[in-house]
């Protein structure tokens, strides 16, 4: 494995994150309080949590924790899961395990970096990028001109971060065909699945779809729980599973033991969870609609698919970079300026910023925002 980039996001973040005032690029949705997590846990798993001894745990993860996430899906079971300190790593072993020189992989963009990062760090990468001027639509026929005889992974978001786009179902169901009728990998990013606006676009998993397919999910983005570090991989196919555990020998080897406890009683209780999510979202939506209706002359504004985050324009003859750099540094604002999504593998827009909608409360920083472009 080669040396990675600097991780764009992240180093944006470790500037800004925690002294900006208002953080409006969030993507995660509103998290909840530890009094507020245990008060949801049912009487066994609130045992669990009071009896619990902080020694190792399953490098599969805790079987209470993977019967949960099993109850996910359609056709997953427990045994079909394995878990990872969150999301990353997940996805970082999962490429290194799934790719070697001399494949070749597809990856849809823009993404967050470490789905093209990774790969492009094992083998040679192919990226089919989704189009800003049909609302983020995905071409069929690219995706399927971009394979090859040695592709062994497609690599997919949806609800996509950062541009909220949910694509239609069958389209989706024809990804995993393809992959299928091809010995190819579908490995399919969901962590903001449950936050479609639209409940009945929620997309079918790909772990459900297909075998040989991996469905990524976490804590972090649709429940809102990033502080427990706990993501997984579903796929039906022992063989790749056994080599995933084999790989996280080398990294985290196990998880912490009170986070998948916590962890477990979050996703027991998910529809609770995302229902208020998506409550939260949804009162967030008028505001945000307000906001760019009034400045509309700056910024072209669409509301997101699914998640929580979106993707909008900025018109201004100053560029986006600089405009985002002013607003942080001038009004405590913090946007992310299109050139932490750049892709190496596609054009990608450069006049887009990414905007969190899933944080309780964002007036404040809407009115901050607002105040300052009166005043430019």
């Amino acid at each position: 494995m080669t040396r990675l980039p600097d991780f764009r996001l992240e180093t944006h973040f470790s500037r800004w994150e925690f002294t900006a005032r208002h953080h409006l690029t969030a993507s995660d949705a509103q998290t909840m309080t530890m009094a507020e997590l245990l008060a949801l846990a049912g009487p066994e798993d609130r045992e669990a949590w009071d009896t619990l001894a902080l020694g190792y745990t399953e490098t599969f993860g805790d079987p209470g924790l993977r019967r949960a996430v099993a109850g996910m899906y359609e056709r997953v079971g427990e045994d079909d899961v394995i878990c990872f300190g969150g999301a990353q790593e997940g996805l970082n072993l999962a490429m290194q395990v799934l790719l070697e020189p001399g494949d070749h992989a597809v990856v849809l963009t823009p993404n967050y970096q470490s789905a093209e990062t990774v790969p492009l760090s094992l083998c040679e990468v192919t990226g089919v990028a989704l189009d800003p001027e049909r609302d983020w639509a995905l071409d069929l026929d690219a995706v399927e001109a971009a394979l090859r005889p040695n592709t062994r992974v497609l690599s997919v978001n949806f609800p996509n971060n950062p541009t909220g786009t949910v694509i239609d179902a069958a389209d989706f169901v024809r990804l995993a065909e393809l992959c299928d009728e091809r010995g190819i990998r579908l490995f399919s990013d969901e962590v903001y699945r449950g936050l479609e606006r639209d409940p009945a676009r929620a997309l079918p998993q790909a772990a459900d779809l297909s075998e040989r397919a991996l469905s990524l999910n976490v804590t972090s983005k649709s429940l809102g729980l990033p502080g427990l570090r706990i993501g997984w991989i579903a796929c039906r196919d022992q063989e790749l599973r056994s080599r995933l555990e084999r790989a996280k020998h080398y990294t985290t080897i196990c998880n912490s033991a009170p986070s998948e406890v916590l962890a477990r009683i979050a996703i027991t209780a998910r529809d609770r969870i995302l229902a208020r999510n998506r409550a939260i979202i949804a009162g967030n939506l008028p505001l945000f609609d307000a906001f760019f209706a009034e400045f509309a002359d700056l910024f072209e504004w669409r509301a997101p698919d699914g998640g929580c985050v979106a993707f909008p324009r900025y018109l201004g003859p100053d560029g986006v970079e600089e405009f985002c750099t002013a607003l942080v540094e001038q009004a405590g604002v913090l946007l992310l300026p299109a050139g932490i999504f750049r892709s190496e593998l596609t054009r990608t827009p450069a006049d887009r910023f990414r905007i969190g909608l899933g944080r309780r409360d964002p007036g404040p920083g809407l009115a901050a925002f607002a105040d300052w472009l009166r005043k430019r």
